[in-house]
């Protein structure tokens, strides 16, 4: 699942992974993706979570996460515009797997969203 307020980046993350065959959900923000997770979470092995969005940031979604137990079942990638986690990441810095900055580079966003799910294939 891809997590982004901005239509554009979601837009071509499910392009991006359409080609590939990847079957990917797409939400707009924190609350939609909770939900999404409450409905299809079994589904769902990866999370790639913007951490800039209004009203529930990256960080509230971890949180989360972490409080309904969900963190343990997900691989979280935190895709930022943002350099530095910043002080809200620091008790949840254990959960977040991976970081990966925009503008990322399609090619490789693929490349490890691919590494990633073999990473969660393995460990099942």
């Amino acid at each position: 699942m891809a997590v982004d307020d901005d239509p554009r980046i979601r837009e071509v993350l499910e392009m991006l992974f359409a080609m590939e065959g990847i079957d990917i959900a797409v939400a707009s923000g924190g609350e939609e993706a909770i939900k999404i997770l409450e409905r299809e979470g079994d589904n769902i092995d990866l999370l790639l979570l913007d951490i800039m969005m209004p009203r529930m940031d990256g960080w509230d979604v971890v949180k989360a996460l972490k409080d309904r137990g969900w963190t343990n079942k997900l691989l979280i990638t935190m895709l930022t515009a943002k350099g530095d986690p910043g002080d809200k990441a620091m008790e949840l810095e254990e959960y977040v797997f991976d970081y990966i900055t925009k503008p990322f580079d399609p090619d490789e966003l693929v490349r490890r969203v691919k590494d990633f799910l073999e990473i969660m294939d393995a460990a099942k």
